[in-house]
């Protein structure tokens, strides 16, 4: 069995959008160097956050590095795939039925998230599968050891040192055993949540007294469902609509950059698979996952309150897909997408890019928003169809 949930593994690189504004704060404790001088400081910061000093001693006195979630946090191969490889990866025929027998089993609790947070059970579910298997494979890492050495490299630590000072308050609470696991990054639980994110939202769903993410059903789901609804969720709306395309369009304007009323879409000849818009009135961004020739979506608000949960676009988009798939939607048109670039293809031109000044963040051979939005440009500048699937036509002109 993997250390880690099946895909949780995708959550460093692409770590919550948390992480976009934790950069804007630099870390607490300086990164790197002696670790036991490191867990020191770091003890006397909980400290001075309000952790009894007995309580610090202890947690602190009881973590470790483990070299294991570095190596894992470098490990991002699986986005490299393009959507419907990804996709197909994920969503088995024996996943959906179970995912289907969950909902029916647990309906009440998920007519209680719904009612109390406005979160649909689709949603819920597949977020419930791609992190933990409807929560089989939790992780097996030491939980406090992955976020004190996640908090001692210097990659992210002003994302991972309120996480570790998060766990060290509810270990004071009694809530976090030194003996927790997870996942390699920090998540906790069943749907998979941070230290954080379980003082803020964690929800006594069973009525126990505790919040027992690991273990109770109730609690996992309720608290998902806060989470979800405290990051902007709208209740009664959709999220993600499969699409046909017309064979003339503005590609440029596809992409989560441009958003107009889905009315708007259809005046310029988009028409949805299922033969009506879900949300006529609302504003809607055109997703092209492997261009004009692939799969087509729209996209509504409550999309983009995905990305705070997860900041990797073909987790999220997979996630929503395989949401409404559990909710009755058909199996996506696949088209015939132009072939993609390899991982090698992908480093070279996003090499290129960058020697053009766009701003694609690492070369990892993800395609990434800014990989993306890169690509739109040069191909608008080059007079191809802006639609941001990188070719190796493409690659070849740059």
């Amino acid at each position: 069995m993997s250390r880690t949930p099946i895909f949780a593994a995708a959550l460093a690189a692409a770590l919550l959008p948390r992480a976009a504004a934790a950069q804007e704060q630099a870390a607490p404790v300086a990164c790197g160097g002696d670790f036991a001088t490191f867990l020191s400081e770091m003890r006397a910061e909980a400290e001075r956050a309000g952790v009894a000093p007995d309580a610090a001693a202890r947690f602190f006195g009881a973590l470790s590095r483990d070299a294991s979630v570095i190596r894992a946090d470098q490990r991002q191969g699986v986005f490299q795939m393009p959507f419907t490889e990804f996709a197909r990866r994920l969503i088995s025929a024996s996943r959906l039925d179970r995912g289907r027998q969950m909902e029916e089993r647990h309906a009440e609790i998920f007519d209680r998230v719904e009612a109390e947070y406005g979160v649909s059970r689709g949603i819920l579910l597949a977020f419930w599968a791609f992190e933990t298997d409807y929560g089989a494979i939790q992780g097996d890492y030491n939980t406090a050891d992955a976020l004190a050495t996640l908090s001692h490299d210097c990659r992210r630590p002003e994302l991972f040192q309120p996480q570790l000072i998060a766990a060290a308050r509810l270990h004071e609470r009694g809530e976090f055993p030194l003996d927790t696991t997870g996942a390699w990054a920090g998540e906790i639980g069943m749907v998979q949540m941070l230290p954080e994110d379980i003082i803020e939202n964690g929800v006594d769903g069973d009525g126990d007294g505790h919040v027992s993410l690991k273990t109770s059903v109730p609690d996992a789901l309720m608290s998902g469902g806060k989470m979800l609804s405290a990051l902007g969720w709208r209740a009664g709306e959709p999220w993600l609509q499969e699409i046909d395309m017309p064979s003339e369009f503005d590609w440029y304007a596809t992409g989560l950059e441009t958003t107009r009323p889905a009315a708007e879409w259809a005046e310029a000849g988009v028409t949805a698979r299922s033969g009506r818009l879900d949300a006529p009135d609302l504003p809607a961004s055109i997703l092209l996952p492997q261009g004009r020739g692939g799969p087509a979506f729209l996209a509504y608000p409550n999309f983009r309150v995905l990305f705070e949960w997860n900041q990797s676009f073909t987790y999220v988009l997979t996630a929503a897909y395989f949401a409404t798939r559990l909710e009755g939607a058909p199996i996506f048109n696949a088209g015939d997408p132009a072939p993609g670039l390899d991982a090698d293809g992908m480093v070279a031109l996003q090499e290129k890019l960058q020697a053009r000044g766009y701003d694609v963040g690492e070369t990892d051979g993800i395609l990434g928003a800014g990989t993306r939005a890169a690509v739109r440009d040069v191909q608008q500048e080059l007079g191809l169809p802006a639609d941001a699937w990188p070719t190796r036509d493409l690659l070849n002109r740059l």
